[in-house]
């Protein structure tokens, strides 16, 4: 496959056209955009399972990994290549769902411009992962005209930011693969394992009193301090011996305290306070070990406290549930196959590496015994920050190798 300036150019058509549907978790526009590529799939010729994803009931179930943010309705997504016949098959998985964009005030043009600068496409999106997205359609387009014996499967899913709802819906509907690659945004390297994170909320009981007299009180504030920097002391031993692939990383497994809501007056002692946050999972740490070595932690705190002791912090987990997850050792086939092709497209060998964000590639080797790697254009420092944007160049050249993998995969007939 080789791109000429016509595709490159049809490429950014589409990448802008997705990027400018604000398709945030849980709003109108995540079904809007599966809506969009389920109708250009069926224009493309492409076989297409589009249905209605059963949200209530999968949300009901043990095994559902998790969701933060409300949805009533959501749609599943799978165009198929089919092949000849008696060759593996691949699904190249792509996640549709984007972050909020923030403060608008903090980016150059409108989040969801779809803005070309140069080589760059600015917009929400753009590097997570719509640029990856559309590699993955190019490629597909690509080997139309070549007898695959195996087949090519592209599914589009929600969710996956929060949690991963659209792939655990996949599985459930049946889909399957003898290879997986996630065109996440890895700078083209190749990323055959993930951390994983889990949500906590704390709860830190105090005694509310007006702010004149608070040595009547007890501030939850001033309580949750000390437990403040316990999560930091733990998150320091939590990453001091890592596996090798997550040594790119200064802190591959991070502790952190994303949202404090406290008290409800200015001039009165806070008598509540909730906190919630993200604990990184290790390569091959199971959930629950990460959870008690926090719930621990708590623990000795309180334990070393007069009124902590008395009043406890309540720990709860909800939101996402984010296991680590890693190709298995003994699937070295598909990262052999996926280097030689990037090498053979670039002439340079890529990077291995593990990331320290979780990813659906846990629920695929997991749950669907698919082995999985991610493998997509995009800086992962751009993910989730304003101006987000990806290069073209980037795109057009993660097109091309997954392009060149599915032939050796899926083999020609």
């Amino acid at each position: 496959m080789t791109v000429p300036g016509a595709e490159t150019a049809a490429m950014a058509g589409l990448l802008a056209e997705l990027v400018r549907i604000p398709s945030a978790g849980g709003s109108p526009a995540e079904t809007e955009i599966q809506e969009r590529l389920a109708a250009w799939m069926r224009a493309e010729g492409l076989e297409v399972d589009d249905w209605p994803i059963p949200v209530e009931e999968l949300t009901a179930e043990a095994g559902f990994p998790g969701m933060e943010v409300p949805r009533t309705r959501a749609r599943g997504l799978v165009g198929r290549l089919p092949g000849t016949g008696g060759g593996p098959s691949l699904m190249l998985n792509c996640h549709v769902d984007v972050v909020p964009p923030g403060d608008p005030d903090a980016w150059t043009d409108d989040p969801y411009s779809g803005r070309l600068d140069g080589d760059l496409l600015y917009g929400r999106g753009a590097c997570d992962m719509k640029g990856g997205l559309v590699a993955a359609l190019f490629a597909l387009l690509a080997l139309r005209a070549v007898p695959l014996r195996g087949d090519l499967l592209i599914a589009c899913v929600p969710g996956e930011e929060d949690g991963g709802l659209g792939s655990y819906a996949l599985l459930k509907r049946g889909w399957r693969a003898d290879a997986c690659v996630i065109p996440e945004p890895t700078g083209l390297d190749v990323v055959p394992a993930n951390a994983g994170a889990l949500t906590f909320r704390l709860r830190i009981r105090g005694r509310a009193a007006h702010a004149a007299r608070r040595e009547g009180g007890v501030s939850a504030v001033e309580k949750f301090l000390p437990v403040f920097t316990a999560l930091r002391h733990l998150e320091r031993r939590r990453n001091t011996d890592v596996d090798p692939l997550m040594k790119r990383w200064d802190l591959p497994y991070a502790i952190e305290i994303g949202t404090v809501h406290a008290g409800d007056w200015s001039s009165t002692v806070p008598g509540d306070l909730v906190a919630e946050g993200r604990i990184g999972v290790a390569l091959g740490e199971p959930e629950e070990a990460a959870r008690r070595a926090l719930e621990r932690t708590v623990a000795n705190v309180c334990a070393s406290d007069d009124w902590l002791s008395r009043h406890p912090v309540q720990v709860e987990w909800w939101g996402g549930r984010f296991a680590a997850g890693r190709l298995p050792e003994h699937d070295n086939d598909l990262l052999d196959r996926l280097t030689r092709a990037h090498t053979g497209v670039t002439g340079e060998a890529p990077a291995v590496w593990g990331a320290p964000y979780g990813s659906d590639l846990r629920l695929l080797t997991g749950i669907g015994g698919i082995p999985t790697v991610q493998y997509g254009p995009g800086d992962i420092s751009r993910m989730h920050a304003p101006d987000e944007c990806v290069s073209l160049t980037e795109v057009a050249t993660a097109a091309q190798t997954l392009a060149a993998l599915a032939q050796a995969h899926c083999r020609t007939a």
